[in-house]
């Protein structure tokens, strides 16, 4: 089996296994720990020791790092201003694999797509469950998507943008 054929089985696998957790989410508004924690490991291990990695190992750690981050302080940031939480630490920890899995130059994007398909998916959820705009709603699946697109075809953002933008 050739290094192309290997790393399209283990994009398959990563995104069998991202598209389980948003199942999850979904069904129970929960990314458990016994899923997104092994696949912050795994993607360390896989960028770190594999000579077919996607990115540095650097770059691996730093992702993580920076997707957790992110949303963890967003959540402190919105905790602080409404006395309650506004996003789940385990779409933190979901970031945090998609970080270290991708990069942390790969955030931006999917912090962008999942956002954008966050609101209209959220609005259509909403609608759809007969709730206000106050309710609640999983972002884990909109930060999925969003991250398959980016493990597909990388860089979307750069891509939709004007190339003459400088």
């Amino acid at each position: 089996m050739g290094h192309l054929e290997v790393l399209d089985l283990i994009r398959i696998v990563l995104i069998l296994i991202l598209a389980y957790l948003a199942y999850v989410d979904i069904r129970t508004f929960r990314l458990p720990d016994v899923i997104t924690i092994p696949l912050i490991l795994a993607g360390l291990c896989f960028n770190s020791f594999s000579s077919l990695r996607f990115i540095t190992p650097q770059e691996s750690i730093f992702g993580g790092l920076l997707g957790y981050l992110l949303l963890w302080l967003l959540n402190r940031l919105y905790r602080y201003i409404r006395k309650q939480d506004g996003i789940g630490i385990g779409d933190a920890k979901l970031l945090s694999a998609l970080g270290v899995w991708l990069g942390w130059g790969a955030l931006p994007s999917i912090l962008f797509l999942a956002s954008i398909s966050g609101i209209i998916g959220g609005l259509i959820w909403l609608k759809l469950n007969k709730q206000n705009h106050g309710s609640a709603f999983p972002f884990g699946p909109f930060l999925i998507f969003a991250g398959i697109m980016e493990l597909l075809w990388p860089q979307p953002l750069q891509n939709l943008l004007p190339s003459n933008l400088s």
